[in-house]
């Protein structure tokens, strides 16, 4: 397939009314919805972007509220009693044939290294990991989740805690 003048300027056309990529290829006939995207950017056609109009069917909610729903949906703030503390007790390192429910499962270095072992801490409640590990285990699904707690930091004595364990 081949792009002609007419083809092209009909392209030109419809991009700037707005119409989709699979609607252009459709009116065009004979392309891709692919062939569409490719070509409008090698044309270097302005992004389109989307707005949402329709309403979410929620109240209307003031920027404090807002806030305190990102927040509480943060990974940082479900973990938070366990980042204010500040001692972490000592790694109890443990074999695996030593494992229990009761204790962290964490391993720490290579399985085929000959110091290979698992921390060994008292592990939380229904987690396999103590809470240093937790910390860990537990990453955020995606970087909007995280948003609203960039102002906070993680304390420098956590910092600390965790580069030393």
């Amino acid at each position: 397939m081949s792009w002609t003048e007419e083809k092209v300027a009909k392209l030109k056309e419809l991009w700037g009314k707005g119409n989709t990529a699979s609607q252009i290829a459709e009116i065009i006939g004979g392309i891709s919805r692919n062939a569409v995207i490719g070509k409008a950017h090698r044309l270097n056609l302005s992004a389109k972007i989307k707005t949402r109009t329709a309403s979410t069917g929620h109240k209307n909610l003031d920027s404090n509220d807002q806030k305190n729903i990102i927040k509480k949906r943060g990974r940082r703030n479900k973990f938070r009693s366990l980042i204010i503390e500040n001692d972490f007790e000592p790694e109890n390192p443990k074999q695996l044939e030593e494992l229990d429910e009761s204790v962290c499962k964490w391993p720490i270095g290579h399985p085929n290294e000959d110091s290979f072992y698992f921390c060994g801490r008292k592990s939380l409640k229904d987690f396999s990991y103590c809470k240093l590990h937790l910390l860990y285990a537990f990453q955020p699904k995606g970087k909007k989740e995280d948003a609203g707690d960039k102002e906070e930091e993680i304390p420098q004595f956590i910092e600390k805690k965790i580069k030393s364990a």
